[in-house]
């Protein structure tokens, strides 16, 4: 299976965000949509990642509150991204290499989507659900053998 699949399932709805922007105002999306990070954009290209690691962070540091603090300040620049051809077996070994929970998918300089941990252990699950119900389905029909 390949990264493109996940996402063709999964949907397009990607949730950006600009350096610039406050971490007040991107928990506040996040919460609000249910997701886990925020790919950050920076003129029209992939500066880096804004996940609630970060955020954690950012609140211990500064004894619970984000107050005016701004994504560039907190966000992971050096982000893990993924080729929509890329197989999600090789995703998920350097994911967890990586130790990254979220990653963008990257079409040259184009932002196809984001793909989380949780993605990719689904997929990975259900192909190999597949695969056990045909191999399953295979011995059940297996021809006996005739005596001789």
């Amino acid at each position: 299976m390949l990264v493109s699949e996940i996402l063709r399932i999964k949907g397009s709805t990607l949730f950006t965000t600009s350096p610039d922007a406050t971490v007040q105002d991107a928990v506040r999306v996040m919460a609000h949509n249910d997701i886990g990070s925020l790919v950050v954009m920076d003129h029209g290209r992939l500066a880096g990642m804004l996940t609630f690691r970060e955020v954690l962070e950012a609140l211990a540091n500064r004894g619970g509150t984000l107050g005016d603090l701004t994504i560039g300040e907190i966000y992971a620049r050096d982000a893990l991204t993924a080729a929509p051809g890329l197989d999600v077996m090789e995703l998920r070994r350097t994911m967890l290499e990586r130790h990254a929970r979220y990653v963008p998918v990257m079409e040259g300089t184009t932002l196809q989507g984001v793909v989380s941990f949780h993605d990719v252990a689904k997929a990975v699950y259900e192909e190999q659900s597949f695969e056990n119900r045909m191999l399953k389905s295979y011995i059940k029909d297996w021809p006996e053998e005739s005596p001789a």
